[in-house]
């Protein structure tokens, strides 16, 4: 059974998503959703640091051992995450701002590890994409409570940023990370409740910074678009487009 639990988006949020790329819903999130998604995300971290350490790697991608990880393409082998995907409250996040077509596109746990747990770079969701799409929108939902000792997601809102454009992005040889943002601005920390959930759009800047405190910090982002995403050449799918709603109907 799908998550039932509604939500409150007001035209004051709306307003924000579509003058600054991003809106804050805190603590939405039931309890019980939530330690399942922990114990979801527990689980695969466990099984990507046996993974790491059989193959005597610090590393794979963008996740470092012990430090940083992002562990995606398990929503639909899970009914856990599935229940929560397709869920009431992805369900109004995705129609008040995609509209009567939604496609699950992405998803994954980002997990950083406690007091050492890596920063993230300034980046656009899209640049990872890396060729002409239209914008998706991503769900950063917090399964712990999110402060700037832990290192949640800054945002950076489209004016302080300049355009709302795909950048360019170059890869930070260290991190594996692609970077498209390299002014001072610090942008506007999400802070809040666990449950909380930072929508935003997938040209919108963010980044985060390290975990310098004493527990893990743990998101399950979730990415959905208004059509399928292509590959370059538009002769496949560039990742997911599992029908969520169309014209305004409910697949899932």
């Amino acid at each position: 059974m799908n998550s039932t639990q509604r939500i409150n988006i007001t035209s004051e949020s709306l307003d924000q998503f579509l003058q600054d790329g991003y809106f804050v819903l805190p603590g939405v999130i039931p309890p019980e959703e939530l330690e399942d998604l922990r114990l979801e995300c527990d689980r695969l971290v466990a099984l990507k640091d046996a993974e790491l350490e059989k193959q005597g790697r610090e590393g794979q991608g963008i996740t470092h051992r012990n430090s940083r990880y992002f562990l995606g393409g398990y929503g639909m082998g899970s009914q856990i995450l599935q229940r929560f995907l397709f869920g009431t409250q992805m369900a109004e996040i995705c129609k008040a701002t995609l509209g009567s077509n939604v496609y699950l596109f992405n998803e994954q746990f980002v997990v950083k590890a406690a007091e050492r747990g890596m920063k993230f770079s300034w980046h656009q969701d899209s640049g990872y994409v890396g060729h002409p799409h239209e914008p998706y929108l991503s769900c950063w939902c917090a399964l712990d409570p999110v402060c700037e000792e832990n290192g949640t997601v800054s945002i950076l809102p489209y004016s302080r940023a300049g355009n709302k454009r795909i950048a360019p992005h170059k890869r930070e040889e260290e991190t594996n990370d692609l970077v498209g943002y390299t002014g001072d601005d610090p942008g506007i920390p999400v802070e809040g409740p666990e449950g909380t959930i930072a929508v935003f759009s997938s040209v919108t800047f963010h980044r985060s910074s390290a975990n310098l405190s004493p527990k893990p910090r743990r998101v399950y982002l979730t990415q959905y678009s208004a059509e399928p995403i292509l590959n370059r050449d538009g002769s496949a799918l560039w990742h997911w487009a599992e029908p969520f709603f169309v014209n305004g109907e409910l697949v899932k």
